[in-house]
């Protein structure tokens, strides 16, 4: 008779923590394709714009590992309550932003809300019965995955049939709501890790981080060589030195540099920055590629609406083949299954680069990038599983997510001064500077294929992905998949 009470109030838990991993999804993709609409309502640049995916990226790098430390000392009710209002208030401020300095602290404030999902996970280890652990956590991986591809998609109706502040009213009033619920249905974590939250590690990863992006978003604008931008770089070099060197030596790292030295695993992490640097990047600009209008010599004049429509095909393919990802890694292995990713995104751009004419050609590109995303991500997780001890794998999991994001905010930094080099005020970039921004990314899925083929092969991890993989076909397939792509979309 006690089950039934236990179950319900599962049941309230999961239905929380998965409304506020959907709502932080769809604030994702509800931002890609208007950075276009940004740049002329907000009366910015195309490279100042792009700071409003940048500083979000950058935001989620440096506060998910700090606050799912906090969360693991303090408990992880407390902390996902904080960052779900943190996630509203950065909403409100950006719907009220009349200019694009206003729109980055707004998108800078939500970006805190990369914590949700880890500490949503760690809330599902501590309540949910054992053998639901799982299911539950692939279900919050596939909303999620689902929830920012269809805020790619909602993006142009939403501009269209509002404004570009109900983009962030939206989902700013749906994690308002989870807060409250939140504080009423979750209950609090019993377990405390011991220690304190070593405040020099925060900053030092802040500092280099900030410093490296701002050097590379302006040094087009100031001059590579001028004295801020190798000022910032020498910056970058001394904080990041000084970072590794402090988390060496912690007790209780940040991130676990004694982890990131097992070959298996600085390997994938390494593939996982680069995939992250070529997603993110193409998020921002196909959008804006196509919004271009024809008489620039390239583009198809497409709205909002049009844009998103155009990176539909790499939803479906990118669910899709995050499925199959599993079953073959089950069968030729997660390292071969990584390569056949990385080679696909290597083709998807390489068709980018040189022929981006037609509008099927955009298309193609699409579904080619949603099946090397599908196919990779999906494997790095099954690396990094079978890589470390059990206890670790949930830390290794969330460095490896991380450092997709920290990837993410420096690939789409490095495009955009590759795509607006030459760019005037009032004028678009040429189809040249498209190409070599395009040329950048196909660059990056050359480097994650070699990278690929560093990844060591142990007869042992592939007996576990087989283990692993049995039970996926015992109805739990799209699910895990979807848990794998959920940072990604």
């Amino acid at each position: 008779m006690e089950e039934t009470p236990r179950r319900t109030r599962y049941r309230l838990i999961f239905a929380v923590v998965t409304v506020a991993a959907s709502a932080f999804a769809l604030l994702q993709g509800l931002v890609l394709p208007v950075l276009s609409t940004f740049q002329r309502d907000l009366h910015t640049s195309q490279n100042t714009v792009t700071w409003a995916l940048t500083s979000y990226l950058l935001s989620a790098s440096v506060a998910t590992p700090i606050l799912g430390r906090i969360g693991d000392m303090v408990g992880k009710k407390k902390v996902l309550v904080v960052v779900l209002i943190l996630i509203a208030i950065g909403c409100a401020v950006s719907a009220a932003a009349t200019n694009i300095g206003v729109m980055i602290i707004g998108r800078s404030i939500q970006g805190v809300g990369g914590a949700v999902l880890p500490l949503a996970f760690g809330i599902i280890r501590d309540e949910a019965p054992a053998r639901k652990i799982p299911s539950s956590i692939s279900i919050i991986g596939a909303l999620g995955a689902v929830g920012a591809g269809a805020g790619v998609v909602l993006a142009g109706p939403i501009v269209g049939a509002l404004n570009i502040h109900w983009l962030f009213l939206i989902p700013g009033i749906t994690v308002a709501l989870t807060a409250l619920a939140a504080i009423f249905v979750v209950p609090e974590s019993s377990g405390r890790a011991p220690g304190e939250l070593a405040v020099a590690p925060a900053l030092l990863l802040s500092g280099w981080l900030v410093a490296l992006i701002v050097a590379v978003s302006e040094g087009q604008q100031w001059g590579w060589t001028s004295v801020r931008v190798l000022g910032l770089v020498g910056a970058t070099i001394v904080l990041l030195v000084a970072w590794v060197r402090i988390e060496v030596r912690a007790a209780q790292p940040l991130i676990d540099m004694h982890m990131l030295r097992l070959r298996a695993v600085w390997t994938t992490n390494l593939v996982a920055f680069l995939f992250g640097a070529g997603l993110y990047a193409a998020f921002s600009f196909i959008p804006e590629f196509v919004q271009t209008p024809a008489s620039a010599g390239y583009g198809f004049g497409a709205d909002t609406t049009a844009s998103g429509l155009f990176l539909l095909p790499m939803t479906v393919t990118m669910f899709a083949f995050g499925m199959f990802s599993s079953h073959a890694a089950a069968r030729i292995g997660s390292k071969r299954v990584l390569l056949a990713g990385a080679l696909s995104t290597v083709v998807s751009f390489g068709v980018l680069t040189f022929s981006h004419r037609e509008r099927w050609e955009i298309y193609l590109v699409s579904a080619l990038l949603g099946i090397g995303v599908g196919l990779a991500f999906s494997a790095m997780s099954n690396r990094i599983v079978a890589a470390v001890p059990a206890h670790q794998v949930g830390v290794a999991s969330g460095m490896n997510a991380n450092i997709r994001t920290i990837g993410g905010a420096i690939g789409a930094a490095v495009v955009a001064a590759v795509i607006t080099s030459g760019v005037r005020a009032g004028r678009f970039p040429t189809d040249s500077d498209y190409r070599n921004g395009f040329a950048v990314l196909m660059l990056a899925g050359l480097l994650a294929a070699v990278a690929c083929l560093a990844i060591p092969r142990e007869r042992r991890d592939e007996a576990r992905l087989r283990s692993a993989s049995h039970t996926v076909m015992h109805g739990e397939s799209a699910l895990v998949a979807g848990a794998a792509l959920v940072d990604e979309v």
